[in-house]
């Protein structure tokens, strides 16, 4: 299986977060995706590939233009404002204050564009952004002629709405390469999130569209992470109606209950008949994670991998969240391991 991999991920590094009513540094961090390019490495999975330059063309049809100027001019806003370090937003709109006219100030834009304060900004904030953007389509390109292939991203994206950031993502890479194989001929294409926080990002760009297909399996938004979306009752809207699945699952979840569910999801993809497939990676369903509470194993991911390869679908792996950093690379890889075992 090929891998495309950018060191320009190491610009977003050195953030902080709002986290339990603290500024602490961030959680999502580079040393996640260097622990995963050394696991490829080592178990020789295959070539690890550059990803090639893309125009933000695409970007444009799952986000919104004036989100996406935001997020490339952000920090220089932030430092000609008079400001210093990481850019975090402290003002939020809610329903009953004026949403429509975007602030003019950054630090009123910053919660213009944002749903929590998980996604800073540093100097090299939209460098890094912009090659995980290159990276997952240059992934979503190599399934022309590949039966798969792994967009190793960072920063991560499942959390970023239309026109929001959030939870460490900015741009959804997963949302990106999913409407990129759309234009390049796919009717239809199905995303199944395996991260441990639902990619509430994710289900709002595609929530009323029929031709995408967004299956999450995640922990009980009742009592987790991002809280305001991922029940099951959240079915699509319109056109979308009966294209959106979520399969919450209580805090402590082990794993004969998640393979269930996984069988579940993967049943409603193959019912939906889709012709190409897109995977946001989560490892944080392990055992260890330090921001998580299910408790799969090491052992287990290279299940799910090989539980995702009878699909027989053309598939793209799109790196989310894990968080338990010595363990990434040995738990993301495994995926792909046992993808590639059972193909």
């Amino acid at each position: 299986m090929k891998s495309v991999y950018s060191p320009r991920h190491h610009g977003q590094s050195g953030q902080y977060e709002l986290v339990s009513g603290a500024i602490v540094p961030a959680f999502e961090k580079p040393e996640r995706a260097e622990f995963i390019r050394a696991r490829l490495a080592e178990v020789a999975l295959g070539p690890v590939l550059p990803p090639e330059t893309h125009s933000l063309d695409i970007a444009r049809k799952v986000h919104d233009a004036a989100y996406l100027s935001f997020l490339e001019t952000a920090y220089d806003q932030w430092l000609a404002r008079g400001n210093t370090g990481p850019a975090l937003p402290f003002i939020w709109p809610r329903p009953g204050l004026r949403s429509d006219v975007p602030p003019a100030d950054i630090e009123g834009l910053l919660g213009h564009y944002s749903f929590d304060g998980g996604a800073p900004f540093v100097a090299g904030t939209w460098d890094a952004v912009k090659s995980s953007h290159d990276v997952a389509l240059t992934g979503a390109a190599l399934l022309a002629r590949d039966r798969a292939a792994f967009a190793l991203c960072r920063p991560p994206g499942h959390h970023a709405g239309r026109a929001f950031a959030g939870g460490y993502c900015f741009i959804n890479n997963a949302a990106v390469a999913a409407q990129a194989l759309r234009d390049a001929g796919h009717a239809r294409v199905a995303v199944l999130d395996v991260d441990y926080h639902h990619g509430n990002g994710t289900q709002e760009i595609f929530y009323d569209q029929r031709d995408v297909l967004v299956v999450n399996i995640h922990a009980d938004p009742r009592h987790e992470f991002p809280y305001f979306l991922g029940h099951a009752d959240e079915r699509g809207a319109g056109d979308g109606v009966g294209a959106n699945l979520n399969l919450p699952l209580p805090l402590g979840t082990e794993w004969p209950a998640w393979h269930a569910a996984l069988d579940s999801a993967c049943t409603a993809v193959a019912d939906f008949g889709p012709t190409a497939l897109v995977i946001s990676l989560g490892t944080d369903t392990f055992i260890g994670d330090p921001i998580s509470q299910f408790r799969l194993t090491s052992a287990h991911f290279p299940q799910i991998g090989a539980r995702i390869a009878a699909l027989g679908l053309p598939t793209l792996f799109v790196m989310e969240g894990g968080y338990a950093v010595a363990e990434i690379g040995v738990n993301a890889v495994g995926v792909l391991e046992g993808f590639d075992a059972a193909i």
